[in-house]
């Protein structure tokens, strides 16, 4: 269990931790000089419980509200200290309003100087502490008069604590790994060290890890958890990590740093949220409202927009967070906003999504998706809204493998991309109904473009999903791809009746005298009067029923016509002694022009009909069926 203290500058926190632990948190010349804390301060214990209690010792002045902030991100239960002779002050109160933002509901009230107060005055000042309390998740911490100096009431301290610690949530140490930094020093003969909690999951001695979010990539040459060496540490104990990397240094790894699982490396600058302000915030927090934001022990400057109307004095609401640069986060982390000039408290909450749009945010899906990211199945939630990239999804959670399966065992993954069961099913509906409206209103096309296919689906894929989702079908025999085209099997392009009767007025001429030498696309538009565009159009679809042959551009032969020529050929390769010929062997057969003849010979060439070595072809014989 890691207990942090909270409270007014000089109400005695530290000599508190000193008498429970036998440790001065005072670490610094300057805080010892001055009676004063200035920077965290950590000290260890076994309180009688068979286990090492972690304390957390902060500054109480107005000034080191973000020190403060940097040691409580990662506490289990708040120890508020309350000075008997002084009673609640300022500090006390903005503390406390702190750890009700970070949503600690477990902790202990110390009472101390205890031994300067009468029973009266302890009275007066309970009942103070009990009225601030009243409204926080610390209403019914016990208030425990305690005295650092008689020692009065420390054991009773000392044994809360203790039953405390069989209350705490144990924070699984299955998930992905993450330590929040809140110390960088090198120590001689070991080099770069850093200290803080471990917020989830477990690390072992030889572990790769990543400084996050400058990706510095590390290993782990020694830990001490609870300051104690040990081969591995666990979420909720805070630790010392021995690191060595090629870009470890000390200056490289800062205050606000979280050293992770290098799978979980993917820092954000800009972050949806749900953001509660503080009933003593003087105006509501309107859009692009500058703060200062602290999450975990980061601290970096950030815009506020809200997703809704401006957020009122003792209201929540959501919003989109961004960041002056990027840092490590997980969905679910607490944060603080203080002010630029960090003198107050604005407020909290904590994040819901780490990758969000930077427009369109107010778009009522994208204000669904939010809401749903707050359900108690988050997921299941999301995609009854639209699909949630499912690798992404577990990464931001830092979920644990057995975790990740539970939340992915309701949804249909599609190249990663998680579905619900309702969605997919009328993804695939959706494909045959606009596939089956498409062939019904263009019976003339052998199919439906892939991408206004796409376009046409709700919910709307990205590319890489839809494809997979496409080869699902065709494999399953639903759909058949033709090329770029999708179509139904079964589905054959039919002509018109208008185009019917088109075809009827050309293929006299494919057929005739001239059939090795027919009109062009431009010839049929002339004599019939027709628009070269129809009957082209009408010519390519009657290639596509294989009826005709476009051998050159605009110029198409009759199928049957093809099939002639190739008997020719083959006549013309036999009379030659080794099969080889030239075009005008085939020309004089043909009684066509050179240009025509050789635009034939081209077509069956680009086919593999015929094998061209110069100025001679043979035939392949493994082609000469192409054309019936």
């Amino acid at each position: 269990m890691i207990v942090g203290t909270a409270g007014h500058i000089d109400h005695g926190k530290t000599a508190l931790v000193k008498a429970l632990t036998g440790t001065d948190a005072d670490r610094l010349a300057e805080e010892k000089a001055r009676g004063i804390t200035i920077d965290l301060g950590f000290a260890y214990a076994d309180l009688g419980g068979g286990t090492v209690t972690g304390f957390v010792d902060v500054p109480g002045h107005e000034r080191l509200i973000h020190t403060m902030l940097a040691g409580a991100g990662g506490i289990d239960l708040a120890l508020l200290v309350v000075a008997a002779d002084d009673g609640i002050m300022p500090q006390t109160r903005e503390h406390l309003a702190i750890l009700d933002l970070l949503g600690l509901s477990q902790g202990l009230v110390a009472l101390t100087k205890a031994d300067l107060a009468d029973a009266d005055c302890r009275a007066e000042v309970t009942a103070q502490i009990r009225d601030a309390l009243a409204d926080s998740g610390l209403a019914d911490a016990p208030i425990i008069p305690v005295s650092s100096l008689t020692g009065e009431g420390v054991d009773s301290l000392r044994a809360a604590l203790i039953a405390a610690e069989a209350q705490v949530a144990h924070r699984t140490a299955d998930a992905g790994f993450r330590l929040a930094v809140d110390r960088s020093f090198t120590l001689q003969g070991a080099g770069t060290v850093v200290t803080g909690t471990v917020l989830s999951g477990q690390v072992a001695v030889g572990d790769l890890v990543t400084i996050s979010p400058s990706g510095i990539a590390a290993r782990v040459r020694g830990i001490h958890a609870q300051n104690r060496q040990a081969t591995r540490g666990l979420a909720g104990q805070r630790c010392a990590l021995n690191l060595a990397g090629e870009a470890v240094a000390k200056d490289a790894i800062h205050r606000g740093d979280i050293v992770l699982a290098p799978a979980l490396h993917a820092p954000t600058e800009r972050i949806d949220a749900v953001l509660s302000v503080l009933d003593t915030e003087p105006k509501p927090i309107g859009t692009w409202f500058p703060a200062r934001l602290h999450s975990h022990a980061a601290e970096l400057g950030a815009r506020i927009v809200p997703l809704g109307d401006p957020i009122a004095p003792g209201h929540s609401g959501p919003v989109q967070i961004v960041l002056d640069r990027p840092i490590a986060a997980t969905i679910g982390d607490r944060f603080i906003l203080r002010d630029v000039s960090a003198s107050r408290t604005i407020g909290g909450g904590h994040f819901l999504d780490l990758r969000p749009p930077a427009r369109k945010r107010r778009t009522p899906e994208r204000l669904a998706l939010i809401d749903a990211a707050q359900a108690p199945d988050p997921l299941q939630a999301m995609l009854a809204v639209g699909p949630v990239d499912s690798a992404v999804f577990v990464r931001d959670r830092a979920l644990s493998p057995a975790d990740a399966a539970a939340a992915l065992s309701g949804a249909r993954i599609v190249a990663g991309l998680a579905l619900s069961p309702a969605h997919l099913d009328a993804l695939q509906r959706g494909i045959i109904d606009a596939l089956s409206a498409f062939h019904a209103e263009n019976l003339d096309l052998p199919g439906m473009g892939r991408e206004r296919l796409r376009l046409a689906l709700t919910p709307r894929l990205p590319k890489d999903a839809y494809l997979a989702l496409l080869r699902g079908e065709a494999d399953a025999g639903r759909i058949v791809p033709d090329g770029a085209f999708l179509r139904l099997p079964g589905h054959e392009v039919r002509l018109s009746v208008e185009d019917e009767a088109l075809w009827a007025r050309i293929l006299p001429s494919l057929m005739g005298d001239l059939r090795y030498r027919p009109p062009r696309v431009r010839d049929f538009a002339t004599d019939f009067g027709v628009d070269e565009k129809e009957v082209r159009r009408v010519l390519r679809m009657t290639q596509k029923l294989g009826r005709t042959d476009q051998i050159a551009h605009d110029h198409f032969f009759a199928r049957t016509v093809t099939a002639d020529m190739l008997t020719i050929l083959r006549d013309v390769a036999a009379a030659t002694p080794d099969g080889w010929f030239t075009a005008p062997l085939f020309r004089d057969r043909v009684q066509n022009g050179r240009k025509v003849a050789i635009e034939i010979l081209d077509f069956f060439d680009r086919h593999g009909v015929t094998l061209r070595r110069g100025d001679l072809r043979r035939l392949n014989p493994h082609r000469l069926d192409l054309f019936g």
